[in-house]
């Protein structure tokens, strides 16, 4: 492949000085051998003429254009192969025109290429706020089409439910905005479908809420050093408010397990411990470089009326025993919010192997899954692991109160709304112990999910913690809930993509058929 006639921004080549760097990811010391990450071209467009550029090479030569706007997708589904082309809009959009705040109508408008922690430091700036996730390197692109899943989904819901507008190029390479007034099937796609399956995001408007509308809110964030049974009695906390369809919706919790990283003899290695020590500019910076095995309490409470009162109880029954950071803080909702956030740039800095599972349970309590869970987080988090490392968290979403919920008709398409609970637990481990890893995962499938299972009856997935089989269209009934919602996704793709410029891997939903049905000849560089 050559590179692009007329493009300003760099470009890069498997043959140019810089690619090895340029195609490294978060995904890519895990999936690098059995997931195809080397695009035969790397593009980090200055513009949006250069991007119309990208897209109009591609379509004249039947190539594939995979989106990235940070790389921390845990599958990798934001690179390609070397048929197909890269786009890095991760510093494209960044000027002051790209963030700003409308106070008039209380909107935001930024662009992809911001990271969470860049967002939220700007949103406390202007004293609003809006729910989003907890890892500070993500970029935004991904994050608002994926949901951006977060420590406000109860009382506020997700970042994507307060998009009112999104800028996109389309496939033509026309510039549109797209709203849920305009084109209702393309926005329910855009927020909630294939993300960078549809065109090119650029820019989205958000609606925000001011910290003045929510005053005495109160946050704790309190770090307990790790203990089997302080980890049961907190996730039992965690699972009688998941079961308790009227809690009230004020409330968050999440509660995030570690195991220890003290590499102090640089035992670790590999292409993530080098990438941060010698290429901190692409790795990212870390802000909290070491921790002791532990679990941390995100707990939070917002009022919504002048009659609102909190029971500090929630709070104390989290903060007993606490190692420090303990204090139950008033403090704006946008001040809060900073303190939801993950500072270091990964977890660690390992292969994985990911799990995230949702549940519908309301009996967590009754069917023990707080035994279990403990006893299989306990079995990697100790000392004694010999090359496994426990990154887990977990979050009540659930009730009829909670917003997660009752924005399931607000004409996105993020899945599974009727979900109490989100589990993330993952296992980092060395190359060579891959297959004891991921046997570990596979005991918590099976005893997790099913008609038996512990945690869900049912495989409930995110897209934003993709895993297990790529093929997106081969396991759709785990990250939709009908066959209905897909194939109203797989008629927008057909609209938005229809000569599959924007299809470079198998993780995407199935553009509808009009021909032979294949999710994806570029694959192979055979045309659409």
């Amino acid at each position: 492949m050559a590179t692009i006639a007329g493009v300003a921004g760099q470009q890069f080549l498997p043959t140019t000085v810089g690619y090895n760097l340029e195609q490294y990811q978060y995904a890519t010391s895990t999936h690098e051998d059995d997931h195809d990450m080397k695009p035969g071209l790397i593009v980090h467009p200055r513009d949006k003429d250069d991007i119309k550029k990208v897209i109009a090479f591609a379509k004249a030569n039947k190539k594939a254009i995979a989106i990235r706007t940070g790389g921390h997708q845990y599958s990798g589904s934001s690179s390609t192969g070397s048929d197909n082309i890269q786009l890095d809009v991760s510093k494209t959009f960044r000027s002051a025109d790209d963030l700003v705040y409308i106070e008039k109508i209380n909107i935001v408008r930024a662009s992809v290429s911001h990271s969470l922690g860049e967002f939220n430091a700007f949103l406390g700036t202007k004293h609003v706020f809006v729910p989003h996730g907890q890892c500070t390197h993500v970029h935004l692109g991904g994050h608002v089409q994926t949901g951006g899943y977060g420590q406000l989904g109860r009382s506020f819901g997700l970042l994507g439910d307060h998009v009112r507008s999104l800028e996109i190029i389309d496939h033509d390479g026309q510039e549109k905005e797209i709203t849920r007034k305009s084109d209702p099937d393309l926005f329910f796609a855009w927020l909630g479908g294939s993300p960078g399956n549809l065109g090119v995001l650029t820019h989205f408007s958000l609606e925000v809420h001011r910290d003045a509308d929510h005053q005495g809110a109160l946050g704790l964030r309190a770090v307990h050093l790790y203990d089997k049974e302080k980890l049961r009695k907190l996730l039992g906390h965690l699972a009688a408010m998941s079961d308790d369809e009227n809690f009230p919706r004020n409330y968050d919790l999440c509660i995030s397990v570690l195991s220890a990283e003290f590499d102090v003899l640089g035992l670790l290695g590999g292409l993530d411990a080098k990438m941060r020590e010698e290429h901190p500019e692409i790795f990212g910076t870390d802000g909290n470089p070491v921790w002791p095995r532990m679990i941390v309490v995100y707990a939070q409470w917002g009022p919504f009326g002048p009659d609102d009162k909190p029971n500090m109880q929630f709070f104390e029954q989290l903060r007993t025993g606490h190692w420090f950071q303990s204090e139950v803080e008033k403090k704006p909702m946008s001040e809060l919010t900073a303190g939801w956030i993950f500072r270091n740039t990964r977890e660690f800095d390992l292969p994985y192997v990911k799990r995230t599972y949702l549940t519908k349970s309301k009996t967590l309590v009754k069917d023990g899954w707080v035994d279990w869970v403990v006893g299989r987080m306990d079995e990697i988090v100790a000392p004694s692991t010999n090359g496994q490392w426990l990154s887990a968290q977990l979050q009540c979403y659930g009730g009829k109160n909670s917003m997660f919920t009752r924005n399931a008709s607000n004409g996105t398409s993020y899945s599974w709304r009727d979900s109490t609970m989100c589990m993330t637990i993952d296992n980092f481990h060395e190359p060579e112990k891959k297959a004891e890893a991921e046997a570990w995962a596979a005991t918590n499938d099976r005893e997790g999910l099913g008609a038996k299972g512990i945690f869900s009856k049912q495989d409930r997935r995110v897209l934003w913690g993709s895993y297990g089989s790529f093929d997106l269209d081969s396991v759709w009934d785990t990250y939709y809930e009908d066959r209905p919602k897909y194939e109203r996704l797989m008629q927008a793709r057909k609209y938005a993509d229809p000569d599959g410029i924007f299809t470079p891997n198998t993780f995407c939903v199935k553009r509808a058929a009009h021909g032979p049905s294949k999710i994806r000849d570029f694959l192979f560089g055979r045309g659409g």
